[in-house]
């Protein structure tokens, strides 16, 4: 399964408003680090991610997460995921990203 990524930027709110569907892996997850940082390319900001739908990310789509927050801080942003699913909280968890990103809502506590 394939990934998608609907953003749009909030002038109010100064942020990339991003939702996230599917799977990012090894098979995509060039793509998908190429993607966002296109888009704060665009227009430097923070993204706030809705991950309700993501349905699994392995450590390559982690190190492209990665990859894309270092870019987003040289502009000042951060990286927000929110709804993550549980097993995918405790994926950062386990590596300590959930110290790296903010993580926002239940399912990462």
């Amino acid at each position: 399964m394939e990934y998608q990524v609907n953003a749009a930027y909030n002038e109010a709110a100064g942020v990339w408003e991003v939702t996230l569907q599917g799977e990012v892996d090894i098979f995509n997850s060039n793509a998908f680090r190429d993607e966002l940082i296109a888009r704060v390319t665009e227009k430097p900001a923070g993204l706030v991610m809705d991950c309700a739908e993501l349905k699994y990310i392995d450590s390559t789509g982690l190190g492209a997460l990665v990859a894309v927050l270092k870019h987003v801080k040289t502009c000042g942003g951060t990286i927000t995921l929110r709804s993550l699913r549980p097993n995918l909280a405790k994926l950062f968890k386990i590596t300590s990203l959930d110290k790296t990103f903010i993580m926002d809502g239940d399912s990462h506590e």
